[in-house]
């Protein structure tokens, strides 16, 4: 692998900064989370260690290996990146966020269901990672991305999600639609008609979890919108 593959373009930097602000802006991330691009099939790139509604317009994201060590000063739990990246090929990106319901729910254990369009992405159920501590060991990193396996997200006993997509805009879509899946479970639940209602079942979620229709793009410039990096961050590709 040449050291040239690993240096990423001024557009990967904006997109990554871009994204970690779109993730804070829809409340989905506070003080704490990251997410990152893949850059070649031995590095990514990372947002800053800061809150990501802070990181500023040109502030650099870090370099990180798929195999190796941490850089200095890359937050602890970017683990989980690299064992996703090392097990998952066809990821660009992935998001490790603070969903507001999704907390709530995986707190007693709950995931949501696939009850609706935006839940479809998720079928047939939203793996849980049955532990709350943080992810500060290379064995805790792989056993979230096992957990995960192939599915598009995972969620932590009280300590957020994991999203993992094609492309870094990709999983900052998902990581919304896993919230506004979050948000139909609880409020199904909170008014005591969750066992009663349907699911979707495999055919319905395979035929509703599309693309097309710039599904991924309108939701990607919602979310981006107003950002001042927003035009050289590129489309979902």
């Amino acid at each position: 692998m040449s050291a040239a593959a690993a240096i990423p373009t001024a557009g990967e930097q904006a997109r990554v900064r871009v994204a970690a602000r779109a993730l804070a802006r829809a409340g989905l991330a506070h003080a704490y989370g990251h997410c990152s691009l893949r850059l070649d099939a031995g590095h990514f790139l990372v947002c800053a260690a800061r809150p990501m509604g802070l990181i500023a317009p040109d502030e650099p994201g870090v370099v990180v290996p798929v195999h190796g060590e941490l850089p200095a000063g890359v937050l602890g739990e970017v683990r989980i990146h690299q064992q996703i990246y090392r097990a998952r090929p066809e990821v660009g990106g992935v998001a490790r966020t603070m969903p507001p319901t999704v907390m709530a729910l995986s707190a007693a254990r709950v995931t949501p269901a696939p009850r609706h369009g935006m839940g479809s992405y998720f079928w047939p159920a939203v793996p849980l990672w049955d532990d709350p501590l943080l992810v500060r060991s290379d064995a805790q990193a792989l056993g979230v991305a096992r957990a995960l396996g192939e599915a598009a997200a995972v969620v932590m006993r009280g300590n957020g999600a994991v999203v993992a997509a094609p492309t870094l805009p990709q999983a900052v879509v998902l990581t919304w639609y896993l919230e506004d899946a979050a948000r139909i479970e609880w409020q199904l639940r909170a008014a005591g008609l969750a066992d009663g209602a349907p699911r979707l079942d495999e055919a319905q979620a395979r035929e509703r979890a599309v693309g097309t229709g710039r599904i991924y793009e309108r939701m990607w410039e919602y979310l981006a919108d107003g950002d001042p990096e927003y035009a050289g961050a590129g489309g979902t590709d």
